[in-house]
């Protein structure tokens, strides 16, 4: 019998593998591992393949398009209302191989090489701003300790800790001075790898037409813009602007019932990292917003009515509408853009 479905319960070493017929009845069950599965796929007839968006799925995704097949990722959420018995890797891979052909299941754009080498520096990225922050509190915790309270910037602790060190008269001792160099070294590496992971991306920015074109839009910067290029890909994917702002987690979640509207505060599904950069360069345009300026226009009318944490919010979902705006039409940002 002809397999026109195939759930594959991904892993590192040995997968699993689950194959329906066009009725729909399963003809494979099968355990491979990691070495065989490009020469069975290979040998397969092309037919619909399904996978969870998880570790190596875009790369096997790849992969098994070379060899003629049609492959589509789900999120693993989506995935699990499928699991009809215990979790194991035979009723994963079944709930897979159901969940693909179903008609109104959403799946995950499978990412380039390119965009997956671009987003690891972005992850890389803010591995390094996580643990140089976590290093400064550190810093500041074990000082505050000996009487010795810096403020809650980064740089302050470089710039005040040669005078720390050399005051005979702070009451710390030999071993503390010690520790304390040692500490502050680790921080500025932290902080130069930092910096020449933005230089990266700066590069990449550059060379890449859409990002620099997403860059114009107030409160998207070259990290920002180049996240959304390499996560988003192709913007077609979505119907329209306001699904990619529900995608990125920016709309109020829903708990209604009984025909009663009720409306809670912003449902945080999707990618943190893009939202929370979108939302941080909100803050920046309302922070740097001149009030004389927008007072007509629509960000000045906002703040007039609203708290900013809820303009910055609001502020990040129409930015991520003007994004999918420009990036499905070709389009240049215009700021004083009026639709006909």
């Amino acid at each position: 019998m002809k397999i026109t479905t195939i759930g594959i319960d991904l892993a590192k070493e040995v997968f699993q593998i689950h194959g329906v017929d066009v009725q729909g009845k399963a003809v494979l069950r099968k355990q491979l591992r990691r070495s065989e599965m490009a020469k069975f796929f290979a040998n397969l007839e092309p037919c619909l393949i399904g996978m969870e968006a998880c570790g190596s799925a875009h790369h096997w995704a790849r992969k098994l398009e070379l060899y003629g097949h049609r492959v589509k990722l789900m999120a693993p959420q989506f995935v699990k209302p499928y699991v009809k018995t215990n979790k194991n890797d035979v009723a994963d891979a079944q709930a897979i191989c159901e969940a693909v052909g179903r008609p109104t299941m959403r799946f995950v754009t499978k990412k380039t090489v390119e965009q997956q080498s671009i987003l690891s520096v972005h992850r890389a990225r803010q591995g390094f701003v996580k643990a140089r922050t976590a290093q400064g509190n550190q810093i500041r915790g074990l000082l505050a300790e000996f009487g010795i309270v810096l403020p809650h910037r980064i740089y302050t602790i470089t710039e005040r800790m040669p005078d720390i060190l050399e005051d005979g008269e702070n009451g710390l001792t030999q071993i503390m001075r010690q520790l304390l160099a040692r500490l502050t070294d680790h921080l500025k590496e932290l902080d130069k790898q930092v910096n020449e992971l933005e230089v990266q991306i700066q590069c990449w920015h550059q060379d890449n037409e859409v990002s620099r074109k997403l860059a114009k839009i107030p409160g998207l910067g070259p990290i920002t813009a180049s996240a959304i290029v390499a996560t988003i890909g192709d913007a077609r994917e979505f119907k329209n602007g306001r699904q990619l702002a529900a995608w990125l987690g920016l709309v109020p979640r829903q708990h209604s019932s009984g025909g009663k509207q009720v409306l809670l505060s912003i449902s945080k599904r999707g990618d943190s990292y893009l939202r929370t950069l979108l939302i941080h360069g909100a803050r920046a345009v309302i922070r740097y917003a001149d009030n004389k300026e927008i007072s007509d226009n629509w960000l000045g009318k906002i703040l007039t009515r609203r708290n900013k944490n809820i303009v910055a919010v609001a502020l990040a979902n129409k930015n991520a509408r003007i994004i999918w705006s420009l990036l499905t039409k070709g389009t240049s940002f215009k700021a004083n853009f009026a639709p006909a």
